[in-house]
């Protein structure tokens, strides 16, 4: 059992964006509200409550959604209105605590060891009443040891409801879940683990860690430490960028060899994000592409010196092109142009001293 003496919350607005667009507008409440551009090429930024009833859910293309729920109402999103909305969020959460690892507009992690009420439940519960008194919105929450539990345990009494996991039930409530529910493991790792008579996490934990680290390296002994509920890893307040990318789906598919102005333009917008997000060095250059049938593909490249400018990064996103080894008809729907690996200016300037 893990031996955290850390009490962590997960808040997790409850369709946001949908909620925010029902709350401010009359007319949506109750309805079917599905968060979108309304084109061939877009996909759903959000669904209500209402529209989840008609299998719709986010990353779902458009017009798929459409097709479930002829009577949903498609409402443009309003990004700056939304973060408006958020900022006001996470005000609220910084009257609790100082220790807060935002996810999104929409959710964050709280460390709540050291507040001033003794009880993370009625943290939990003050932050939720906050938040519906303060915005008109509804959250959910999760109380828990750790991250990675209190981020299951927030989506167990959604929308508008709350769960505790206290360490004394950790492995009892893990047990039945399917694997699935762990951080990480996605479709491949399930058919694996499939393949070994594992569904649930309760048939995980009675496949030995070496076993498992020899089958999955490091990624087998984080299984082992999961299935029993352990994490260690800390609330962290000041999170740097891991990555800054932008994307862009086209009106019309486009072949590899058009590619090339999508990718500049790209590169010139994900650069001056860059710029406005942080002041170090990326290292890492990515070029993601998704088909005409929705295949995600990737390719990186942490070149011996880093770009530095966003002329030098779209020459790199362009080169990254020749490592797509797909046949020369396949068409693109979407490209994105992504920044990752940072480093301080001066541990680049050291590292860079050495050769």
């Amino acid at each position: 059992m893990a031996k955290s003496t850390r009490k962590i919350v997960h808040i997790d607005m409850d369709a946001f964006y949908a909620s925010v667009e029902q709350r401010d507008d009359p007319r949506l409440r109750d309805r079917p509200v599905v968060v979108a551009w309304r084109s061939a090429r877009s996909v759903v930024c959000a669904a209500s409550y209402e529209a989840r009833r008609f299998g719709i859910h986010s990353a779902m293309p458009a017009l798929r959604a459409e097709r479930l729920c002829p009577e949903a109402v498609f409402v443009a999103p309003d990004f700056p209105r939304y973060r408006a909305v958020s900022q006001q969020i996470h005000a609220i959460f910084a009257r609790h605590t100082d220790v807060i690892e935002p996810l999104s507009l929409d959710e964050a992690y709280l460390d709540v060891t050291h507040s001033d009420v003794p009880s993370a439940t009625a943290v939990a519960g003050a932050i939720r009443a906050a938040i519906r008194a303060e915005t008109a919105l509804t959250s959910s929450a999760g109380i828990a040891p750790n991250k990675f539990l209190a981020k299951i345990a927030s989506d167990w009494r959604k929308p508008n409801g709350q769960f505790v996991i206290p360490p004394r039930r950790i492995e009892a409530f893990l047990a039945p879940l399917p694997v699935g529910k762990l951080p990480g493991v996605g479709q491949v790792m399930r058919s694996k683990l499939d393949a070994l008579g594992v569904t649930t996490v309760g048939e995980l934990r009675t496949l030995p860690e070496h076993e498992l680290a020899q089958r999955f390296g490091r990624w087998g002994t984080r299984l082992h430490e999961l299935a029993h509920g352990i994490d260690d890893h800390p609330v962290q307040p000041h999170r740097d960028s891991v990555q800054v990318s932008t994307e862009d789906t086209f009106s019309s598919d486009l072949l590899l060899t058009e590619l090339e102005p999508p990718i500049r333009q790209l590169a010139q917008q994900t650069w001056r994000r860059a710029e406005r997000k942080t002041e170090r060095v990326a290292q890492t250059v990515t070029l993601k592409l998704k088909t005409a049938d929705f295949r995600i593909q990737t390719r990186s490249t942490t070149p011996a010196t880093p770009p530095t400018s966003a002329d030098e990064l779209a020459e790199i996103a362009c080169t990254l092109r020749m490592r797509v080894d797909n046949p020369a008809n396949t068409r693109y729907r979407l490209v994105g142009v992504g920044l990752s690996g940072f480093i301080d200016r001066r541990q680049y300037a050291e590292q860079a001293e050495l050769f």
